[in-house]
């Protein structure tokens, strides 16, 4: 079944994602060489922008913004018949923040994205942030992200002079705005997606490890990009003292995973799964820290799906077409487990036959032309498909938080 259309090839879109974003400018990090020869980079001149100014946020609490909107859900037993309505309810004061960077999304013409948020920004707060709001308070500031046309502009024979720093600068100025006028000592969680993800993960490098800010770390929820540890260790590698979460409540901590379905795990070509550096991508459960397979808490969007794809003609139509809410929750509908195998890392993702046997899907998989492209896995829910559980651990740390802070 078709379910998103990329007429690209996505292998080599994948390769510059993974290589161009979330750098941080330090001396001991220079851009690497694939970048420096197919999109050269140039230096971020002007510093991060001015995030005084409300206009550079998505969200910020307190205001009529992206992220306020319905989140109500349509229920659904295993099979696909409703079970009812969730009414949503953001909390009313939460102990802690939440600290958002969007993945790459931005259909700005130009290498790097203005700073006019369109709806393709805004969908990805919709889809991947604003629930949180049933735990803490809500950032997103709006980035000069590099965009999809900058990271597409290679394949073309003309490459665009992406700036690779400006990413990073102006998460950074964000950050720091938000510890000077909204931190006052509350704990924080991290939450980014692919680019964002490998922005955020740079932040926490340099910015919060080993450095008064990582006591208000509560967690990093950074999804969708390869983090990195020694094989059979939860510390080390990417980062130097934060480790993976692996128990409930436990904070300070990270969880991050590439998800693949069982049946497509990672490809030879996949720069999703696999580290050439001789570590192994971290894989944490959203629903098992402590490992083994757990069944995942799913929110999945029913208008379109992340780049704004409508649902036709996929096998999540049919949930689409029942629900009564801008968002489905099938009970059980996926199950997940990390894996190692191959040389890859990853969480593996399986469809209860429940769901599948009437020809309910989870509408996840990335095609170019007619042909679905495995090395995205399951990259287009990574959230989503997990969003439910992935609450329920933030809302154990926070509770872990609130204890310690009393």
């Amino acid at each position: 079944m078709r379910q998103t259309t990329l007429p690209i090839p996505v292998g080599a879109l994948a390769a510059v994602l993974l290589t161009a974003c979330g750098t941080a400018p330090t001396a001991s990090t220079p851009a690497p060489a694939s970048v420096a020869t197919a999109v050269p980079a140039k230096s971020a001149s002007a510093g991060g922008n001015d995030y005084s100014d409300g206009a550079n946020w998505l969200c910020l609490p307190g205001s009529s913004d992206a992220c306020s909107i319905n989140l109500d859900a349509s229920l659904f037993k295993p099979g696909g018949e409703p079970a009812g309505r969730e009414t949503f309810r953001a909390a009313i004061a939460p102990a802690i923040d939440c600290f958002y960077v969007y993945p790459t999304i931005s259909n700005d013409p130009m290498p790097n994205s203005d700073m006019i948020p369109g709806p393709e920004e805004k969908r990805t707060v919709e889809h991947q942030l604003a629930r949180f709001g049933s735990e803490c308070r809500l950032f997103a500031p709006v980035y000069r992200q590099v965009t999809i046309r900058g990271l597409t502009s290679h394949l073309t024979g003309q490459p665009m002079a992406i700036d690779t720093q400006m990413p990073y600068l102006d998460v950074l100025a964000a950050w720091n705005q938000y510890l000077r006028l909204y931190n006052n000592g509350r704990g924080v969680v991290l939450i980014g997606h692919s680019q964002g993800a490998r922005v955020l993960s740079d932040l926490l490098r340099q910015e919060i490890e080993g450095k008064p800010a990582s006591a208000q770390l509560v967690s990093a929820l950074l999804i969708g990009t390869n983090i990195g540890v020694p094989k059979g260790r939860d510390v080390g590698g990417t980062f130097r003292q934060t480790p993976l979460c692996r128990a409930p409540g436990q904070t300070g901590c990270v969880v991050s995973y590439v998800s693949f379905r069982d049946s497509s795990p990672p490809p030879a070509n996949s720069l999703f799964g696999r580290l050439a550096d001789g570590n192994q991508v971290a894989c944490t459960n959203p629903a098992s820290l402590a490992g083994g397979p757990g069944v995942l808490r799913s929110y999945l969007p029913t208008k379109t799906n992340l780049i704004g794809r409508p649902h036709d003609h996929t096998g999540f139509a049919m949930l689409a077409r029942k629900s009564d809410a801008p968002f489905a929750s099938p009970q059980a509908i996926a199950r997940a487990e990390c894996v190692q195998a191959n040389n890859a890392s990853y969480l593996s993702v399986t469809t209860s036959p429940a769901y599948t046997a009437v020809g309910i899907d989870i509408a996840s998989d990335l095609y170019s032309g007619d042909r679905i492209r495995p090395e995205w896995g399951t990259h287009l829910v990574d959230i989503e498909l997990a969003q439910g559980s992935l609450i329920g651990v933030v809302r154990s740390q926070a509770e872990a938080w609130r204890a310690r802070s009393r």
